[in-house]
């Protein structure tokens, strides 16, 4: 089968889109430390990218649930992908050129992040749309492709600096911008088919705004995405301060081993999805997750407590691409609109969760095990979101189509 007709090339080229994200989201802090030195940047002005990064990328989302479909989902993620080049890219020279080196960064990371928010609203429509008889399979798999991409950017950038220096950074630089430049050229010629049907319409924003189910949804979809990221950022600071283990064992031992356990995690439900309920696997996710949570703040030893963190990503593994998947079973006709929608409300979640973590830790003199266990509040209202889901809305939902009624 050609490459215009086979469906797998659809799923390789959405697989290294959220290699993509991962590059533009990671790649960045790494060289925080340099831009300091050089530019003489502060703190708050590095900070600042990373701000810009995460609100831009929820613009570009909530814009691509009215644009995507009529811009069609290949132009849509080809445009993305050339803009995340390009950021990567202009990030080498802008600081360079323009009035100032913050200036510089800010339009550099503007570009990337259009590639980045493009990802996030349209990527998963697109696997979603494909004649894949396991599509929750395939949805679990091409998120698993985003810890993968962490690990490649945080290993292989660490890699390359101990080998050439940070101040050759400009070259890996323009080696991280390849991949989505070429991803935009795959996407040109991979197949694609409309997520709703010929003939059907889309329920549109306001559609989805008047159904409770997808308000439900997106509670989730925030609690999915604060679960992952509470830990995910504290994890290397936690293991620092509260454990006292030296810096390199916590970057190894928390996002790191984060990282891998997440991807694991996806990777292996979609092996073994077809004989796994995927409601049972998300309620058992998040006691795991509570579980994780509490064990890394009460744990007696060190060790124990560092398992805790890494077992967090095993845990929130599935949770994000669970509720998409979910979501599109419990939505039929959401379409482009509800996935770009709720990757909002689970962006928000990522960008809260580690907020909430600091705000919390500081009431406590900045204890980090306050924060953590603060935020096993996220799994815990995520599992109370689910067994309402299971145990009351589905079985709601079948008596009134027995009836022969609407939802409403």
């Amino acid at each position: 089968m050609s490459l215009r007709e086979n469906y797998v090339h659809t799923l390789h080229a959405c697989n290294i889109s959220y290699v993509t994200q991962a590059i533009v989201n990671d790649f960045a802090p790494l060289l925080f430390l340099w831009f300091r030195r050089a530019y003489g940047l502060e703190l708050s002005q590095l900070s600042f990218l990373l701000v810009a990064n995460f609100w831009l990328q929820m613009c570009v989302a909530f814009a691509c649930a009215k644009l995507a479909d009529k811009l069609s989902y290949r132009l849509t993620l080809v445009i993305g992908q050339f803009c995340s080049a390009a950021g990567l890219a202009l990030m080498t020279v802008l600081p360079e050129v323009m009035p100032g080196p913050l200036a510089g960064l800010v339009c550099a990371v503007a570009l990337y992040a259009v590639g980045g928010g493009v990802v996030e609203a349209v990527t998963s429509p697109v696997v979603e749309a494909c004649p894949f008889e396991r599509k929750v399979a395939a949805m679990s798999l091409v998120h698993s492709f985003y810890c993968w991409g962490q690990m490649a950017v945080v290993l292989g950038s660490t890699l390359f600096f101990r080998l050439f220096g940070l101040d050759n950074w400009r070259i890996l630089a323009l080696v991280w911008a390849a991949v989505p430049f070429l991803d935009g050229i795959y996407f040109m010629f991979v197949p694609m088919r409309p997520l709703i049907a010929e003939g059907k319409r889309g329920l549109g924003i306001l559609g989805l705004f008047r159904l409770p189910v997808f308000w439900l949804m997106a509670v989730m979809m925030l609690c999915a995405g604060a679960s992952e990221h509470c830990m995910n950022q504290w994890a290397s600071s936690f293991a620092e301060s509260a454990l006292g283990v030296e810096k390199w064992i916590g970057d190894l031992a928390g996002p790191c081993l984060f990282a891998l356990l997440m991807g694991l995690s996806r990777t292996l439900y979609a092996a073994f999805s077809t004989r796994l309920d995927l409601l049972n696997c998300l309620i058992a996710s998040c006691a795991l997750s509570i579980a994780a949570y509490l064990t890394a703040v009460f744990a007696p030893w060190p060790p124990l407590a560092l398992a805790g963190c890494a077992l967090c990503g095993w845990a929130a593994g599935i949770l994000w691409a669970g509720v998409f998947s979910t979501a599109s079973l419990a939505i039929p006709l959401g379409g482009t609109a509800m996935f770009a929608l709720l990757a909002l409300p689970g962006d928000f979640g990522c960008g809260l969760g580690p907020v909430y973590v600091a705000k919390i830790a500081s009431v406590f003199g900045d204890d980090l095990k306050a924060g953590l266990l603060a935020a096993a509040f996220f799994p815990a209202l995520m599992l109370g979101c689910l067994l309402y889901y299971k145990f009351g809305y589905l079985p709601r939902r079948t008596e009134i189509h027995a009836r022969g009624g609407s939802e409403g």
